[in-house]
């Protein structure tokens, strides 16, 4: 691609926090310590979590930069950055979560293959640029469109970056071409993040962010789109990033059998709290976050003090002073809600939180019910211990 200069060794990766929890340093992927997640609604880009498959590509010459758009009746169209720069610019917040959040959790139960991420593979951000939907009208794709004249029903975006599980390839996925066409589902072709320009890890110049579903399809350092009659064929759509059930294992497992994962579950975790603390007798604080996939608002966040035998509801809020009405139109549909709630906790014991989303979907009591060999969607009720009567203050 003109203006891109991508690395083939790790020797040219930004500076990053120091604060950041790191999972693994080639490729580079880190989550930030997990009270830094309630310290605000939207997570600030040096602490929202890296997931990277490869070197960060290198893109020197941004007036040079462009995307090329594939599989169109007429001819492939290249876009530049000030073709991209012209259409409507819209402001999403929307929550990104890695599809291997809290695995971590699962592999304690039976060992499970991949990152080893804790709660904080997640972040919420305000993501500025031109919906897809926009994009590819420019192109001679009408909003609301299914199919193609030319058997077109699927929408590939193509990254620069390059990876080991392509061979060397480029990491690619898709979603349906009636979601790339709708304007309501608010998919983006960003160059912003947070009100600044996006910067390496996120995907510098142009990604794709399409809300509600796994932060896998939101493809970062976007080369090309691709218009296509199937899925992507990709690895990271075909043989990853699905949910297999308990029995199936790395000698029976049949990728095929199995759809690529998109919308993610109703979540929820504590994050004012350790996997275990020490604490004083008396009132303590919880606080987290609770996110669904698909748009789905929070109805309720419960708490409970003594393992799940009993719950109180926690307050949710989005932007502060405002009040969160799941489903409301002046609430952020594809973001998390934050949460929090003081307990009385006069001895030890497990505090333990779930989520319902407006769908009525709530969170799986055990882990086990939901383990599976990769490691994904751990959804399962998130619990932390404290430990009263030993001050870590």
């Amino acid at each position: 691609m003109p203006g891109v200069k991508g690395p083939s060794d790790y020797l040219q990766e930004p500076p990053r926090h120091p604060s950041l929890q790191i999972n693994s340093k080639y490729p580079f992927n880190a989550e930030p310590p997990r009270s830094a997640l309630i310290s605000s609604y939207v997570t600030p880009v040096d602490l929202f979590y890296k997931r990277n498959h490869g070197p960060i590509p290198v893109v020197d010459d941004i007036e040079r930069y462009s995307v090329l758009i594939r599989g169109l009746i007429d001819n492939s169209r290249e876009l530049f950055m000030r073709d991209i720069k012209m259409l409507p610019k819209y402001n999403v917040a929307a929550t990104l979560q890695c599809a291997g959040n809290r695995r971590t959790a699962m592999s304690k139960v039976k060992t499970v293959k991949g990152v080893g991420w804790d709660v904080s593979a997640i972040g919420n951000g305000v993501w500025g640029g031109a919906k897809l939907a926009d994009v590819l009208e420019l192109v001679g794709i009408s909003k609301l469109t299914s199919t193609t004249k030319s058997g077109g029903k699927h929408v590939e975006f193509v990254s620069i970056d390059k990876c080991k599980e392509e061979n060397g390839g480029p990491y690619k996925a898709s979603i349906p071409l009636s979601q790339a066409t709708n304007p309501e589902a608010d998919v983006l072709v960003a160059y912003e993040m947070n009100g600044e320009p996006l910067n390496r890890d996120h995907g510098y110049p142009l990604r794709v962010v399409v809300p509600g579903v796994i932060g896998a399809r939101s493809v970062k350092w976007l080369d090309c789109i691709n218009i296509i009659a199937e899925e992507s064929q990709g690895f990271f759509m075909q043989k990853d990033y699905k949910m297999f059930p308990p029995s199936v294992n790395w000698d029976n497992i049949n990728w095929s059998t199995r759809r690529p994962q998109m919308d993610f579950p109703v979540q929820s975790a504590i994050c004012s709290l350790e996997d275990v603390t020490a604490i004083k007798p008396g009132k303590v604080k919880v606080s987290g976050y609770a996110a669904s996939g698909g748009g789905r608002g929070i109805d309720r966040v419960d708490v409970s003090v003594d393992g799940g035998k009993t719950w109180v509801e926690a307050s949710r809020y989005q932007k502060p002073g405002v009040q969160y009405i799941s489903d409301d139109m002046n609430s952020d549909k594809w973001a998390w809600v934050l949460f929090d709630v003081t307990v009385d906790a006069p001895q030890s014991t497990e505090i333990v939180v779930k989520a319902v989303d407006s769908a009525a979907n709530v969170q799986p009591e055990n882990v086990l019910e939901i383990w599976n060999l990769r490691g994904i969607l751990n959804t399962s009720w998130h619990r932390v211990q404290v430990r009263v009567g030993h001050s870590n203050m």
